[in-house]
């Protein structure tokens, strides 16, 4: 059985292909069209998921859609009603959209696919559920998700049991963490859908002075998780903007104007939020395993991408096991509700504990020499075991490496297959990379790649985490690492195991060996602005538009100082790249 899932119209469109119940490939819209965040109908992530499966779309059993249309029209409708004359603006900006297209789903995917079989609509909150517990690999599972908002929910608490799932409560619109986080987002200057991770990247900046205003004023947490926003300081249900004058006045300054320069406050006010949205979801956490009694826990929706509340409610909650969906995203909810229909609807047996998220294309051999050829590159090739030498020797003597090999990875964190590499060791590394290679705020920490067997001996984790979903801290009073390591100390961490993922094993081991510490800078292979690299004409002009060193693609070896070609600076380039 085929089953075709497809999430869009929001933000992170996707579209993923299981047979019996097996991913057989699944991407990201935005890693063709090369525009972040991409909402649209992803017709080029369902022509690869197609390909990959050998099928065409008129074989397929079956076709799922993440949410339920007509249900969120709903919500928007009355919700603009309810506001008039204030939504008035929302209504106008919503409307042509949605009656021109959004609503027509079931035309749309017919018209685009040449499909005439089965359709069915999840809800939103169920298919990121699904997302999540269906990839744990758990029989049986507390199941938790928190995002802006799906049709009318915007946090759901579910059990799932064998091959059945089924949602026990939900919170609903407005009341919603996603948007309260997204609020205190936009107040501080960041983008909307984008920019929460950089408010997390700021936190460690900050005192939590505005937490008790935030918890008295703005949100109440109860004492069986559930909360409530104080809407009279969120325009989000009526207006065209996050926060307006009453919650500048609360706290004594205006929104942040994008760009402009953070102060003290700023990073307060993170680090307050951050703590807000911290005892949120630990409060939820509690309150999953009071009414399951399971003591393993699923996450998803964009609230779980929050790693740092992730590792609290590891730390801290019942929970003997936590798993959180690597593309805990809108795209994740692609896989989640192909496989609600294969498991809960079909019967279909389930496939195990996801162990990776490669499953986006691989490119041959052959297709990455002729885009070399056709660029001019100057290149060496190489067998696995020498590609392992010359890369690690080149990170050990300071060179940052941009590495493409293998099936791209799904969900927002770059897992080895789309990643620059780098010396952690080096103390001036992160904002080299930062500044000169990713031209990002220098604020903005990187993640450390290290293997499974050794992790326990640089970070305070006792477990794997492979989807670098888990932040813990440090080993150490003056860590030998400070590239990866935060300024409170801490660090998201990425394990890899050598079964799953041998050549990258290798590399972060040689590496180990040549330096003594067996642990990587790795951050996603993309620059501000643009989505993490798919093909080898991207990564060849993302090497060649940046300072990086050296560049792998498969078994082909680069070298910056080597190449003939000169393209254009990256000032220039970068001056027309929109802001993250």
């Amino acid at each position: 059985m085929k089953i075709l899932g497809i999430s869009c119209f929001y933000h992170d469109s996707a579209a993923c292909l299981l047979e019996d119940g097996r991913v057989v490939a699944m991407a990201q819209e935005e890693r063709f069209s090369r525009r972040k965040h991409d909402p649209d109908f992803p017709r080029r992530a369902i022509d690869y998921c197609l390909r990959e499966g050998h099928v065409s779309a008129p074989e397929l059993d079956a076709v799922g859609f993440y949410d339920k249309p007509f249900v969120k029209f709903e919500r928007i409708l009355q919700t603009t009603i309810a506001a008039w004359p204030k939504g008035l603006f929302s209504f106008l900006r919503a409307m042509p959209v949605w009656i021109k297209e959004k609503i027509w789903m079931s035309h749309l995917i017919r018209k685009e696919l040449g499909f005439a079989g089965a359709l069915y609509y999840g809800e939103h909150h169920l298919s990121h559920a699904a997302s999540a517990f269906y990839a744990s690999g758990f029989e049986d599972a507390a199941v938790l998700t928190a995002d802006g908002v799906g049709e009318w929910a915007t946090t759901s608490l579910a059990q799932g049991t064998g091959k059945g799932l089924r949602i026990l409560a939900e919170i609903h619109f407005p009341h919603s963490l996603g948007l309260f986080y997204s609020a205190f987002t936009y107040f501080l200057g960041f983008k909307v859908n984008s920019g929460e991770y950089k408010v997390m990247g700021l936190a460690p900046y900050g005192e939590p002075r505005f937490k008790d205003l935030i918890l008295r004023e703005l949100i109440d947490l109860r004492e069986d998780g559930s909360f409530k926003l104080n809407l009279s300081y969120f325009p989000f249900t009526y207006g065209g903007v996050m926060t307006g004058r009453k919650f500048e006045k609360l706290f004594g300054l205006p929104r942040r104007r994008p760009e402009s320069e953070l102060g003290q406050i700023h990073f307060d006010l993170a680090a307050s939020v951050q703590a807000v949205i911290e005892q949120a979801m630990l409060g939820l956490a509690r309150r999953a395993f009071d009414v399951t009694r399971s003591d393993r826990l699923c996450l998803a929706g964009g609230v779980a991408l929050n790693c740092v509340a992730n590792g609290k409610i590891l730390r801290e909650g019942p929970f003997r096991d936590v798993f959180i969906q690597p593309a805990a995203g809108d795209a994740g909810g692609a896989y989640g509700v192909a496989a609600f229909i294969a498991h809960a609807l079909f019967g279909k047996a389930r496939t195990g504990r996801w162990d990776h998220a490669f499953y986006g294309p691989s490119h041959e051999r052959e297709d990455i020499r002729r885009v070399l050829e056709v660029s001019d590159a100057v290149y060496d090739e190489y067998n696995d075991e020498r590609l392992v030498d010359e890369t690690a020797r080149r990170l050990a003597d300071g060179k940052v490496v941009g590495w493409m090999r293998g099936r791209m990875e799904v969900g927002p964190r770059a897992l080895g297959h789309r990643s620059i590499l780098a010396d952690p060791r080096d103390a001036g590394m992160k904002d080299r990379v930062n500044m000169k290679i990713k031209f990002r705020e220098s604020f903005r920490p990187f993640a450390p790649v290290t293997v499974r067997e050794r992790c326990g001996e640089f970070f305070d984790l006792d477990r794997e985490s492979p989807f670098m979903m888990l932040v813990a801290s440090v080993r150490g009073a003056e860590p030998i690492i400070p590239s990866v390591t935060h300024v409170d100390g801490t660090a998201r961490v990425q394990t890899v195991a050598k079964e799953i993922d041998p050549v990258y094993h290798r590399l972060v081991e040689r590496f180990g060996r040549l330096s003594g510490v067996p642990v990587l800078i790795n951050t996603s292979f993309n620059v501000r602005g643009e989505p993490m690299v798919c093909t080898p004409e991207d990564a060849w002009r993302c090497f060649m538009r940046t300072r990086m060193d050296s560049l792998v693609i498969g078994n082909f070896l680069l070298d910056k100082d080597k190449q003939n070609r000169k393209e254009e600076t990256p000032e220039a380039w970068l001056s027309r790249v929109p802001a993250d």
